[in-house]
């Protein structure tokens, strides 16, 4: 897990929202994504009987449905070992960086 003082400031702010909704969410992760003009989308873990979705891939399904053609960055906050899957991250840019965090 990256050593967050060494993020620049737009990687930082992710990292801070994202810990942000963590802590008003009873979820094991949470993410923020950036999109390629600066907008930044938040999301927790959703976890219903008939739905399923990584904080990940909800952050990126709302950046997509906002309009967003890439991401420049991504920060994921988990409280477990469990491995991030970027795959949803990848589909809109294969360089941008997925900084996996704990709380």
């Amino acid at each position: 897990m990256p050593d967050t003082d060494a993020l620049d400031a737009e990687d930082q702010k992710l990292v801070t929202l994202a810990r942000a909704a963590l802590a008003r969410s009873s979820a094991a992760e949470a993410a923020a994504v950036r999109d390629e003009i600066g907008r930044t989308y938040v999301a927790s873990a959703v976890e219903l009987p008939s739905l399923r979705l990584t904080a990940l891939q909800l952050a990126v399904a709302q950046a997509v449905s906002s309009g967003a053609t890439t991401l420049e960055a991504a920060a994921v906050v988990v409280t477990s070992d469990a491995a991030v899957d970027d795959a949803v991250v990848r589909d809109l840019s294969t360089a941008a960086p997925v900084h996996v965090v704990r709380p």
